[in-house]
């Protein structure tokens, strides 16, 4: 089938309960000003025109804030998949032969040979390269938006006052932000620390480049209060 676009709460909710209680889901969100996403999107709309039997359902994150905060979406691109009425796997990132392959085991098809070659490789190879790898996903998530908050829970739900306070400043402001829970996500969690060189959280990056931790950020705006203001994103 092709691939639906959730309009409201109501609209996810008539349609999942509609559909025959066998059918697999495959839920994207995304947001129209996280880059990522229109990549994803498209190899997301061409998955649905190869798997027939699986239900592709498409969110806006910032529209439908109920919907994303359901299912714990921690930043975008994001994916769920649901069978027989349970999650039974989620995606962070921007990687088409990772959601490939995740929607080839949801819709219960076997892997191609290729592709189980690359993802079998050696545990030699895994460990010399687990590295880079993670460094180029710190990378990417980054500069996943023009503004990303790296933060313990959700703009709706901070699990820690700094990020609580952080989220209060970026919204007085008026700036757009994605954001991660590293909580969800211990590689990431541990790797900023060492990728940006900065031990503790709530993290702000600008166009990929770190700003610093609540006290920065204030800092920063004691001497220019216009400082999102003047922000070229």
């Amino acid at each position: 089938m092709a691939v639906v676009d959730i309009t409201s709460e109501s609209h996810f909710n008539e349609l999942t309960t509609s559909l025959p209680s066998s059918m697999p889901i495959a839920l994207s969100f995304h947001t129209s000003w996280a880059a990522p996403c229109t990549q994803m999107n498209a190899v997301f709309s061409y998955l649905a025109t190869q798997f027939k039997d699986v239900a592709f359902l498409s969110v806006d994150a910032e529209e439908h804030p109920e919907i994303s905060e359901t299912f714990d979406v921690s930043a975008v691109p994001f994916f769920v998949f649901i069978k027989s009425g349970k999650v039974i796997r989620q995606l962070s990132g921007a990687d088409p032969k990772v959601l490939s392959a995740a929607i080839q085991e949801l819709s219960g098809q076997q892997p191609t040979n290729s592709h189980a070659a690359e993802t079998g490789c050696g545990d030699v190879k895994k460990e010399s390269t687990a590295e880079d790898d993670l460094n180029s996903r710190l990378g990417k998530l980054v500069s996943a938006a023009p503004v990303m908050l790296f933060m313990k829970g959700t703009p709706a739900a901070p699990q820690c006052g700094f990020s609580r306070q952080l989220v209060g400043i970026l919204r007085e402001n008026q700036v757009r932000f994605g954001f991660f829970d590293i909580l969800k996500d211990d590689a990431v969690r541990n790797g900023l620390k060492t990728f940006s060189d900065w031990p503790t959280f709530p993290q702000l990056y600008v166009n990929g480049v770190l700003q610093g931790g609540l006290d920065i950020v204030k800092e920063i705006l004691a001497d220019e209060p216009d400082y999102f203001k003047n922000l070229s994103t």
